[in-house]
């Protein structure tokens, strides 16, 4: 059980946005803040990243900066370019068709891919809550990067039938390029994270016990000896690299699967209850109220009505709109 592998099929990106930018000459972009993450991939000449409180960062061609979610910045040809207002008719044009987004003077001398997108937003495990800060990733520290990118950039180029899901899959990759050069790069901030926990031996064979078996009535008695330590030591790696009980992290994950199968599957709850580990619709009940705030019949209900009212993903810059060159 490849356990990032598996956390990202549940958690990975969904609604994922990007145009190509092609700018010269003195142009600039802010986008605000967004629930989702940002991820710019420069192809061709310098940009410039600012976000509010830092340094400037220059990116260079091949290299490629991931935001977490939320996180307000702005992309530029310069460390000190003043943001306007962005061609919003132009943004749609270019979403709609695949054609770029041009900003400043012709000719262009930098070209950027830029995307949004979002984790989903019914699962709670934190996979990439670890990455607090913008990271910079240069094709030097992944060689891969480059081949990743041809395919984003070919699928964005000529939106087609299923450009949405194949966009999706291509992002769910970068990140985990991205969770490898971290996992390399920042031992010292791995501490108390999802991601960190994966380098201690003990919890991630914890992990790849109930992500490959969610269904088995696991304990910390019998998590332990699928993992041959003590009930105490299984429990002491967990507080340290997780923060929380090996009994916590069971429910929390078989929660997570079970708010994904109840918003996307006809599945009855009794079925679902039983492939996420309860021995009664009853017991799963009492578990979902807790964890989610109402009984899973409920939830789904909630869950199918506000999507039938929720309009597609606002474009990019339909929520960051000063832009400007």
């Amino acid at each position: 059980m490849d356990v990032l592998a598996e956390a990202l099929r549940v958690s990975g990106a969904r609604g994922a946005l990007g145009v190509v930018l092609k700018a010269g000459g003195t142009w600039g972009l802010w986008l605000d803040s967004y629930p989702g993450a940002a991820l710019h991939v420069v192809s061709r000449g310098t940009m410039w990243l600012h976000v509010p409180g830092g340094r400037p960062l220059q990116v260079q061609a091949g290299d490629a900066v991931l935001l977490s979610p939320g996180t307000a910045h702005g992309i530029a040809g310069g460390s000190g370019m003043t943001m306007g207002p962005c061609d919003r008719k132009a943004t749609d044009q270019a979403l709609t068709d695949g054609s770029a987004l041009h900003l400043g003077s012709t000719p262009a001398q930098t070209e950027v891919l830029v995307l949004r997108y979002e984790q989903d937003p019914e699962v709670s495990t934190p996979v990439l809550t670890s990455l607090v800060r913008p990271m910079h990733v240069t094709s030097r520290e992944n060689p891969q990067l480059s081949k990743t990118v041809e395919l984003l950039t070919a699928e964005l180029a000529q939106p087609q039938i299923g450009t949405t899901a194949a966009v999706n899959s291509i992002v769910d990759l970068l990140l985990i390029q991205f969770v490898r050069v971290w996992l390399a790069r920042h031992p010292e901030e791995q501490s108390g994270s999802w991601l960190g926990a994966m380098r201690d031996p003990v919890v991630r064979d914890a992990l790849e016990c109930v992500h490959a078996r969610p269904e088995r009535p696991w304990t910390t008695e019998s998590l332990a000896a699928a993992t041959a330590v003590s009930r105490t030591t299984l429990s002491r790696h967990f507080r340290s690299a997780l923060g929380q009980t090996p009994g916590a992290y069971v429910t929390q994950w078989r929660m997570d699967l079970a708010s994904v199968r109840l918003r996307d599957t006809d599945e009855p709850v009794e079925s679902i209850s039983g492939a996420v580990g309860y021995a009664s619709p009853h017991a799963f009940s009492r578990a979902f109220r807790r964890a989610r705030g109402m009984p899973p019949g409920e939830y789904r209900s909630r869950l199918r009505k506000g999507a039938a009212g929720r309009r597609s993903p606002a474009p990019l810059e339909h929520s960051a709109v000063r832009a400007g060159g």
